[in-house]
């Protein structure tokens, strides 16, 4: 596997997408710029993620990823199920298909690539697209681990999440209310 590099290894600007852009000047109608900027106030990234899910379908994004974002990355991946099958691990979807590893807060960075490794060398066969995956992610985190050029931090997302109410408790809630 290549060595990973999150530092830019040119001066200047960041790349703004984590990948080889260049200027380009459009001429738009004013109801689609207007559409564009409810997506982002950027024009530039609203475009971006309106064309994602067309770039994604011919199967151009590589199955594992680092993402980068400033001097740092995330690790982002083709959906196994597998991966989520490893206690503690949740896949975030994004809107181009792919997800993002989240670790429930608990576990450690650590705890999840020694899980990984359990999960690869487990007797229960994983299809061959899920171990390459897998694999993948582990390199990456025993090369980050390895290297002094990197360090690993964890953070967090905030998921909203909702539940069915249950029709008599909505019926109890509303009765409530009403006699407030």
């Amino acid at each position: 596997m290549a060595s990973i590099e999150l530092l830019p290894s040119r001066r200047g600007r960041p790349q703004k997408f984590g990948r080889p852009s260049r200027a380009v000047t459009l001429t738009l109608p004013e109801d689609v710029i207007a559409a564009l900027s409810r997506i982002d106030d950027d024009l530039s990234r609203a475009v971006v993620r309106v064309m994602q899910p067309l770039l994604s379908d011919g199967g151009s994004a590589p199955p594992v990823e680092l993402s980068k974002f400033g001097k740092g990355a995330v690790i982002i991946i083709k959906p196994a199920p597998a991966m989520s099958r490893i206690p503690g691990v949740r896949l975030a979807p994004l809107p181009d298909g792919r997800t993002l590893i989240t670790l429930r807060e608990s576990m450690t960075v650590y705890e999840f690539e020694l899980r990984l490794r359990d999960a690869l060398e487990a007797a229960k066969p994983l299809a061959a697209w899920e171990r390459a995956i897998m694999s993948s992610v582990g390199e990456i985190l025993k090369e980050a681990r390895k290297t002094n050029k990197i360090t690993l931090h964890q953070r967090g997302i905030i998921v909203l999440q909702s539940f069915p109410r249950r029709s008599g408790a909505l019926a109890r809630d509303r009765r409530r209310l009403a006699s407030k």
